[in-house]
C-alpha cells in the first residue's frame, strides 16, 4: 500500500522540476506569480487537501495556536 509520505515525496520531486522549468522560462516577476499559483494548486489548498481527504488525515488547524500550558499558568 502507498503511504501518504511516499506519495508526498514523489509529488515534491516532480514539483521541484516544474518550478525549475518555470524559473528558467519566465522573467523573475512572472516567476513569482507562477510559483504562487503552482504551490497553491499542489499545497494545502489544492492537491494536499484532496489527498488528506483520500487518506483520511486532517491537517487543518483550528484556534489561535496558543499553548494551553501558558493559558493555564504552566510553562511561561
Amino acid at each position: 500500500m502507498v503511504s501518504r509520505e511516499d506519495l508526498d515525496k514523489v509529488i515534491n520531486e516532480r514539483l521541484n522540476q516544474v518550478l525549475l522549468i518555470g524559473q528558467s522560462s519566465v522573467s523573475a516577476s512572472q516567476y513569482q506569480a507562477f510559483r504562487k499559483l503552482i504551490l497553491n494548486e499542489f499545497g494545502r489548498n489544492g492537491l494536499a487537501k484532496e489527498l488528506d481527504k483520500l487518506f483520511g488525515t486532517n491537517t487543518e488547524r483550528h484556534g489561535t495556536g496558543r499553548n494551553r500550558l501558558c493559558e493555564e499558568g504552566g510553562a511561561s
